[in-house]
């Protein structure tokens, strides 16, 4: 099965030798599973030539906010709409997370409560799960026929359902610790207040469930509908 991975930004150059690139996260977290991967640089205007390109599209992280005035923005939401009416899967990480809902009719915002760095422990239908989170902007509404799959308290739209046709993540399960270490490095002084680093710091080492969402990735992208009713499931149980 191929999947076309649309790179919505790069890694830090100074991380990206060592540690990869989004793309290459991706391929790694989903590595041995029955994938092949094609990958498109959308932030550098480099798109695929149509929705059917690929079996299914992932969404990577970007340091933009979706709402920002970029030229690859309004072509990537015109992408995410062909795909979501073509029935072709969608699976948004972060800034994926964000644009998908946006381009269906949501609202993201830079969030007044401010930033989830490091390890965050998310609610997945009576599950907990913690994964690496790198954020300050959130979806704030959903749009019509999402619906909720994890929340915590700083973050009511931590995971999202779109019927048989998207799921998205807040979080980050391609994260390591040591990338979530060069991005304090890198990309937070100035920028993320210094408690929220040293809490990040505190909780290196914190076991994390990437597996477990790469699990449903992967579940996703072969039988969208079976994961959906299995999702119903889970989240009737809760």
């Amino acid at each position: 099965m191929r999947i076309g991975i649309l790179k919505c930004g790069q890694s830090p150059e100074e991380l990206r030798g060592d540690l990869g690139d989004y793309d290459t996260m991706f391929e790694r977290l989903l590595a041995g599973r029955g994938f092949e991967f094609s990958s498109y640089h959308v932030e550098d205007m480099e798109f695929p030539q149509g929705v059917h390109d690929a079996q299914g599209w992932l969404l990577t992280g970007s340091r933009h906010g979706v709402y920002e005035d970029h030229a690859f923005i309004p072509p990537l939401q015109d992408f995410i709409r062909a795909a979501y009416a073509e029935h072709v899967p969608l699976v948004g990480i972060c800034f994926g997370h964000q644009i998908i809902a946006q381009a269906l009719g949501g609202a993201v915002i830079k969030h007044p409560d401010g930033w989830a760095v490091g390890a965050q422990d998310y609610d997945f239908g009576g599950e907990r799960v913690t994964l690496n989170a790198w954020h300050q902007d959130q979806v704030i509404r959903r749009p019509e026929g999402a619906e909720v799959l994890a929340r915590n308290a700083f973050c009511e739209n931590a995971a999202l359902i779109y019927d048989d046709r998207a799921f998205s993540v807040q979080a980050h399960p391609e994260f390591s610790d040591s990338f979530i270490e060069g991005l304090i490095e890198h990309r937070a002084r100035g920028t993320v207040p210094e408690p929220l680093l040293d809490s990040a710091r505190a909780r290196m080492g914190t076991p994390r469930q990437s597996t477990g969402i790469a699990d449903r990735i992967e579940a996703f992208f072969k039988d969208p509908a079976a994961f959906r009713a299995q999702t119903q499931i889970r989240q009737g149980a809760a």
